[in-house]
Formats: structure tokens, sequence, C-alpha cells
């Protein structure tokens, strides 16, 4: 069934489908690690190890996806977004049936695998039924979807695991992962089929020196505002200098201002050059860290203007860069595998960030500096980008 047809927006339904699909993948991706004290009650585990279901669909995510949409057959790519966000909610079905924590881990990783599987052929396939004009904007409200789940899902299903139980936030993640199903069964249309080529072709993307820069700057990207955001929290306490003060408003603005810029940025990504606008958008995050310790050391509350701005440059990063590794891999037909690949390097990115600033803080770096050190990352990450964009 075709759906080339355009919205009052411009933009196919099909898009929107696959963005309500993100949204439930984004509050499966965080979900868990609030559900963590109820999880270990119910299983009598320790906290250390309920927190392993978050490491196991991440892990999944970042490098199990590649695999599968790199093994993924030139000619399945509709049918591999559907089975893939099948096992998503099968997975988070079976994950709220789950009897034992073994089998809990098991289905949280098969989730993860279907969920990053998913976001790179969904992005591909958003792009692919938008026109040319507006495939940037398909990109961002795609992302927009994503960082809703994060903002507005997480607490959401969290607050129906109080009333109902932890089971409930994984039935909600269930039921709007299948209504998305649903709809992209009825409207997504025949995707063009992917040239077809080996797995050993597939995998000479790494050998791309174009893919290379790109991967390596939303790497650098991620450990810095990903990695950071780890850290609000301590940052907070450091700049309220002890006293008590509640961090969820100040993950709202982060969030918040991930959806307004994972929204806003699409239009733009169809006028201005990927490369030039990745070096905008990078600039941004860069100043928005700088500001935050200079802000917190004034009061806690001015730091809610750098926390949405860095929010928003983050979130709003990967519309760019998604769409400048389709474009770089469009002859060659595996953009959907790059994409997966930078989704692996923004995992990875936000480990290396956390595990690094954890280091440092075991080392009594003082928290001011560890702000300052996440905003030099983004200015080695703008810098690179800057090279990038001139060979371009």
């Amino acid at each position: 069934m075709s759906d080339y047809s355009s919205s009052r927006t411009g933009l196919p339904a099909t898009v929107y489908l696959i963005a309500i699909g993100a949204f439930a993948l984004g509050m499966a991706s965080y979900v868990t690690a609030g559900l963590m004290p109820m999880i270990a009650g119910a299983f009598s585990i320790s906290l250390a190890m309920a927190a392993q279901l978050v490491t196991a669909f991440t892990l999944a995510y970042g490098l199990g996806s590649p695999l599968v949409v790199a093994l993924l057959p030139a000619r399945a790519q509709r049918s591999g977004l559907l089975i893939a966000l099948a096992v998503f909610v099968l997975a988070n079905g079976a994950s709220a049936l789950a009897q034992g924590f073994s089998g809990l881990l098991a289905w949280r990783g098969i989730a993860g695998i279907g969920a990053g599987v998913y976001l790179a052929l969904g992005i591909a396939a958003a792009a692919g039924v938008s026109a040319q004009q507006q495939r940037g904007k398909a990109i961002g409200v795609i992302m927009g979807g994503m960082a809703g789940g994060t903002v507005l899902g997480v607490p959401l299903s969290l607050l129906l695991a109080q009333q109902l139980g932890w089971t409930a936030a994984l039935w909600l993640v269930t039921l709007l992962g299948g209504l998305a199903l649903a709809g992209l069964l009825w409207k997504l249309p025949a995707l063009p089929a992917a040239p077809a080529t080996s797995l050993r072709r597939k995998l000479a993307l790494l050998a791309d020196g174009q893919v290379l820069s790109i991967l390596l700057v939303s790497l650098l990207a991620a450990i810095a505002s990903l990695g950071m955001y780890t850290f609000i929290a301590p940052l907070l306490a450091w700049s309220a200098h002890g006293a008590a003060m509640s961090v969820t408003p100040f993950l709202w603005a982060w969030g918040v201002g991930g959806i307004a810029g994972s929204v806003l940025v699409g239009p733009w990504a169809d006028k201005v050059a990927a490369p030039k606008l990745t070096c905008c958008i990078l600039l941004l995050l860069a100043l928005a860290l700088c500001a935050l310790p200079l802000a917190a050391g004034w009061s806690a509350w001015l730091m809610l203007a750098p926390i949405a701005l860095w929010g928003a440059a983050g979130w709003a990063l990967q519309v760019p860069q998604n769409q400048q590794l389709l474009a770089v891999r469009a002859r060659q037909g595996d953009g959907n595998l790059a994409i997966a690949l930078n989704e692996s390097a923004l995992y990875l990115g936000s480990a290396i960030g956390a595990a690094t600033g954890g280091l440092l803080l075991l080392l009594d770096w003082p928290m001011w500096l560890l702000a300052a050190g996440a905003a030099a990352v983004a200015a080695a990450a703008l810098l690179l980008q800057f090279f990038v964009a001139r060979r371009s």
C-alpha cells in the first residue's frame, strides 16, 4: 500500500506512526532505571543486580542491532522494520510476564536488539517515504518521538507503576508499541530494496573516512552530553551547597529542551547543509556546557537555561548526523547500517562519559571541573566537525 500522500504538515502519516514506535522505544530505554527498586523487591535481589537490566538493554541495543541490520536481506527493509518492532513489543510483554530475574534479563536484551534495529530502519524508512526536501524534518519527528518517550513517557509509566505495580509500566510500553505496529502494518508502503551486497562489503563502510568522521563526532558529543547527564544531581547538590533540592525540574528542562530541539531542527536540516548545521549545534552544546558551572556558581536555578539549551542541542544533533550518514552511503544503499552504528556510538559515548566522570569524582575532582571537561570534549567534537565540514 502506498503512503506518499502528505498530511497538513507535508509529511506522510507513516512518519508519525514510526514516531509512536520511537516514543515507546524512548520509554523502554530509560524506564527500567526508575523501576529498579520495585524490581529488586519483587525478585529479592540487590539494586546492583537490578541495574544489570539497563546494561542488558543498552549492550544489546548498541552491539547487537548493527549486526542484525548488516545481516538483513536487501529486499527485507519493510518486513525487517515490522519484525523488529514486533520483537520489541513481544519482548516487553514477556518482560512483564517474567517469573524469574534471569528470564527478565534475557527479555530486556531481546527488547534492546529489537529497539535498535527498529530505530535504524525507521529513520531510513521515514526519510525514504518523505519528499527529498523534507527528509530532515521527518528524521526530526522520529527523534522527537524518542525524546518525548524519555521526557513524558517515563514519568507517566513510573506513576502508573506506583499505582499498579512495576509490570504496568512495561505493559504501557507494549501497548504503545503494539499500536504503532498495527498502524504500520496498515500504512507502511513497500520500501525500495537496498542494493544486494555481501556482509564483507557492508562492513567495508567502517573503512569509509566520511562515515568514521561522523561516528567519531557522535561519540565525542555523546561523551559530553549523555555522559554529563549522569551527573546532573551531584552538580545540583554542589551548586546548592548541599541543601536539599529536587532534581526533577532540571531533568524536565533537559528533556523538554530535547523535544524542542529534535522537532525544531527538522526544517533547518532541509535548508542548511548538514555538516554546517552540525557545527552550529555543536557550538551551542559547547556553550551550554560551558555555562553550566558558571550558572551553578551563582544559583542552582540559573542552571535551568543552559540545561534546556544543552538538551536541545544534544538531541537535535542526531538529525543532521543521521542525514549525513544516509547521504554519504546513498549509493551503496547501506545507510540503515550506518545509522545503527551511529546509535552504537551514542550508547558507547554515554558509557564512556559516565565511567570517566565517575572516576574523576572518585579522584575528588570538583564538580565545576567535570562540567568544564564535558564542554572541552564538545569543543573537540566541534573542531573535528569543522574540518569535516570544510572537506565536504
